[in-house]
């Protein structure tokens, strides 16, 4: 058996931006969500804070790895090549498959209960680009990225939220 290297982070780094890219996803669409969560609770947020934020959660491997996986599974259900009856339950988003879920949830946990009940509110109301990905029909499969999208908006909004809290103490800056 051949020994397999492993992958250096910046070429993970690198694959999961081009992924997210790739599927449609701009890091200010899911930087938008951040702010709009945020706001209310921090009235001197940027945009360009949250930008921040989000390409800081993008450097997570938990959350990398989270990604390169359901996008992929996304692009497979759009070729047909997954196997029956995981085809069809991917294909039409099945209510009760709560896989694509569990991998969102799983990278969430890293950034505490804020962005878990935040993820959840973001996985039920669909703001912005996940509504985006979610009502798209006929224009590939996003089963998984839409859920995934909620899971980097929500750690980008709990890690501007404890950042918060750590400036307003006289700490680190947001």
């Amino acid at each position: 058996m051949t020994k397999v290297e492993p992958v250096h982070s910046k070429e993970v780094t690198k694959a999961t931006r081009e992924a997210l890219k790739k599927r449609g996803v701009q890091i200010e669409d899911i930087a938008k969500i951040v702010y709009e969560m945020q706001i209310p609770y921090n009235h001197s947020l940027t945009l360009q804070d949250c930008v921040n934020s989000v390409e800081r959660v993008l450097e997570k491997r938990e959350m990398q790895h989270a990604i390169l996986v359901g996008i992929e599974l996304d692009i497979l259900a759009e070729k047909g090549e997954l196997s029956a009856p995981l085809q069809q339950i991917v294909e039409s988003d099945e209510g009760l498959f709560g896989v694509d879920e569990t991998i969102a949830l799983g990278a969430v946990f890293t950034y505490g209960s804020i962005a878990v009940t935040t993820f959840g509110h973001l996985d039920k109301n669909k703001i912005g680009i996940i509504n985006e990905l979610d009502t798209k029909k006929g224009n590939g499969i996003h089963t998984f990225l839409d859920d995934l999208v909620a899971s980097i908006a929500a750690c980008a909004a709990s890690r501007i939220a404890h950042r918060t809290r750590d400036f307003e103490e006289g700490g680190v800056e947001v």
